[in-house]
């Protein structure tokens, strides 16, 4: 199941056998818990039959010596039943968190394996509610719902089998006294898992709406749209309280429905027992054991019912979790190994799905180690072009390889070592300095954090920090502002090493002087290597190898930065703007490599 741009979601089929996986995983403590059960089952068996016993002893004239070994008993037998349930669910809950730790890791080894143009179209949103809400949600149930269904499920199965054993007629006559459970079970059980699929896919877009309001906030401002995403919004809280009200009107209407049943069976043994009693054909101890059996079945059966319904909710919320297994993925033996580290624009064509075409007929070649500049106005399609050559989006016509093979076919591991993107927007996590620097190169050494951090300019204040490279960052510790966050970022993509950076603004939140030191001293550790920069800032160009100058979704102007400003055409005009001097007359002949040479 799943919807153009959104993550799928396993079908009922699969979440079975993943559920399968896990249970044999951690077979034996699972083999545990239902032998604890049972055992816990079997003396809360003891009770109603001894007071039955009770009853008929004291109608046979026994003395008080017999009652008060049979509540003696009664007794040791409830005792007993508690310290086992009490085993039973610590047992349970310890089988319930190793296998929630199973499942988080299994998430987070999916997400990082999906190639980033399933992410990029699936939006931030859904997948931070499945990876947050819904692992919750299967936490919640793995822990509490799973045990108690277990327990309650077994004291109820022999609960029902001792009213059998008491006396067959009676046993069928509580037994059909059921009827309306499952009647009433059946019709939620059709309408549940829709229900609850529907109310995650409506808080993902919540999600998914609401950051993308708060991440584009001085956009929205600038141009006016608070209105609009506002109604957005509220547009998708509404949707979401819908789902709600819809899941909420099944539980109103299943509950009631199962609580008025249990007074059926036990209404109904009394009558029937009354009537065999007053024949002869049962004891009254009999009828008092089976009735008080169906009375004490009333509680496992409603935690049951209760534990089903939340069964449906982590049921839907594990499909969601389960979803990532049937989205596209490129694992590391599926994915190509390019020749060379040579990239290639063959007539890319790119059109969003909610807007025209951005890209018109690229061609380019970007040479390995070469320092390409690409400039242009604002939607001129230059951070569009970056995420192509990222293998972040894929063209929707032509083709972007890097030594022959596709960039989007690339594994994550791989295209990590080939090409990386560097955008102004960038993320601190919570941990250590160190901690943040090792998500590029596990195996770094502390000398080799320290070198990266001096090549983009951070070493300075990282030594000023009260425990250097141990100190917290985020809540409770060091606060790195955007600057900092971007020079953490830049030695991330040191340690990685990739052959071809890209660079889309990615020092943006630098001041000028800062930028271009930490540029100069990328460009000396990524020596060799190639660099493609998408800059406003017009002192990159100048220091690039080649400028490709982007308009209209065109490459228009190819070739070193001094051919292009003799030239005299739009590059020319862009460098005379950003020095506030008129652009030089054009030369008499073509000095410029035009768009497609290389």
């Amino acid at each position: 199941m799943t919807t153009p741009g959104r993550l799928p979601v396993a079908e009922r089929a699969d979440v079975r056998r993943s559920v399968a996986q896990l249970v044999r995983a951690d077979r034996r403590a699972f083999a545990l818990v239902i032998g604890l059960n049972a055992l816990a089952a079997l003396a809360g068996l003891a009770g109603p039959w001894l007071l039955g016993r009770i009853v008929d002893e004291v109608r046979a004239g026994s003395g008080v010596g017999a009652v008060d070994r049979m509540a003696l008993a009664i007794l040791l037998c409830s005792v007993a039943q508690l310290l086992l349930a009490r085993w039973a669910r610590y047992v349970g809950h310890r089988f319930g968190e190793r296998t929630l730790a199973r499942v988080r890791e299994r998430f987070v080894d999916r997400a990082l394996a999906l190639p980033a143009s399933v992410v990029e179209r699936a939006g931030t949103g859904d997948l931070t509610t499945r990876g947050t809400a819904d692992v919750t949600t299967v936490g919640t149930t793995l822990r509490d719902a799973g045990p108690e269904l277990l327990i309650n499920s077994v004291q109820a199965l022999f609960l029902t089998g001792a009213v059998f054993v008491l006396d067959p007629l009676l046993g069928a006559v509580g037994v059909l006294g059921l009827t309306p459970v499952w009647f009433a079970l059946r019709w939620y059980l059709r309408r549940a898992r829709g229900g609850y699929l529907a109310e995650g896919a409506a808080t993902s877009d919540v999600a998914e709406s609401l950051t993308a309001t708060v991440a584009g906030a001085r956009t929205v401002e600038a141009f006016g749209l608070t209105g609009r995403r506002v109604a957005t919004n509220r547009e998708a809280l509404e949707i979401s309280r819908r789902t709600r009200f819809h899941t909420l009107y099944l539980r109103s209407v299943f509950f009631p429905a199962v609580e008025i049943s249990y007074v059926v069976p036990v209404a109904g043994v009394l009558l029937l027992g009354g009537v065999l009693h007053a024949h002869g054909s049962v004891s009254l101890g009999a009828v008092v054991a089976c009735a008080v059996y169906l009375q004490q079945l009333a509680g496992p059966l409603d935690e049951v019912l209760m534990r089903i319904e939340q069964l449906q909710a982590g049921g839907a919320s594990y499909s969601r979790v389960e979803g990532l297994a049937r989205a596209p993925q490129v694992t590391a033996g599926d994915s190509p190994v390019p020749a060379d580290d040579r990239i290639d624009v063959a007539g890319v064509r790119y059109a969003y799905d909610r807007g025209g075409e951005v890209l018109r007929g690229v061609d380019l070649t970007v040479r390995p180690g070469e320092r390409l500049a690409v400039v242009g106005p604002s939607g001129a399609g230059k951070t569009t072009l970056s995420r192509l050559l990222a293998g972040v989006d894929a063209p929707t016509e032509g083709s972007v390889t890097v030594g022959g093979v596709p960039v989007v076919g690339l594994g994550p591991e791989r295209l990590r070592r080939q090409v990386v993107l560097v955008t102004q927007e960038h993320h601190v996590f919570l941990g250590t300095v160190r901690d943040n620097l090792l998500i590029a190169e596990p195996e770094a050494t502390d000398a080799e954090l320290w070198s990266a951090l001096a090549a983009v300019g951070a070493g300075e204040w990282v030594r000023a920090l009260p425990d250097g490279l141990g100190t917290e960052l985020g809540t409770g510790g060091h606060r790195a502002d955007g600057s900092q966050a971007q020079q953490l970022a830049l030695a991330r993509v040191v340690l990685a090493d990739p052959h071809t950076l890209i660079l889309d603004e990615a020092t943006a939140l630098l001041d000028p002087t800062t930028a271009r030191h930490t540029e100069r001293a990328l460009a000396a550790v990524l020596e060799g290597r190639t660099v493609i920069a998408i800059a406003h800032r017009l002192h990159t160009a100048h220091d690039a190898d080649r400028v490709a100058v982007m308009e209209d979704g065109r490459l228009t102007e190819l070739g070193p930065h001094d051919e292009l400003v003799a030239s005299g055409g739009a590059y020319a005009a862009l460098w005379g703007s950003w020095h506030g001097a008129p652009s030089p007359e054009p030369s008499p002949g073509p000095t410029t490599d035009r768009a497609g040479s290389q």
